[in-house]
């Protein structure tokens, strides 16, 4: 358990607000390109996410969200996406971001 509990720690997730949202038009699977702030100490960061079926990019500037911050980036065509926002699958299995309760400061870290 304590293997598990020590592996778990090594990924850093943490809290940031959408400030900017595109359309990805070149991706394989249909995406919007997200800019997050997450605070003083990480900034602002880009991801990719495959979010169109239950995400309209109009409501999501200001949405908090959670994602991993401490993965490599990863190339994904002619964009680079620094961290991995987080969701789970609603029935249809699209994808339904992680968000919390209630606004929490930028940068906060689940524990």
């Amino acid at each position: 358990m304590n293997e598990v509990l020590a592996a778990f720690g090594l990924v850093d997730i943490r809290v940031g607000t959408i400030v900017a949202v595109e359309q990805f038009p070149e991706a394989r699977k249909p995406a919007l390109k997200l800019e997050i702030e997450f605070g003083a100490g990480i900034g602002r960061k880009k991801s990719s996410a495959q979010i169109v079926k239950n995400h309209a990019p109009e409501t999501l500037v200001g949405r908090q969200v959670v994602a991993v911050v401490n993965f490599p980036p990863r190339q994904i065509g002619p964009f680079m996406s620094e961290v991995l926002v987080l969701g789970v699958p609603d029935e249809t299995g699209d994808v339904m971001l992680l968000k919390p309760e209630r606004p929490v400061p930028n940068g906060g870290r689940l524990y």
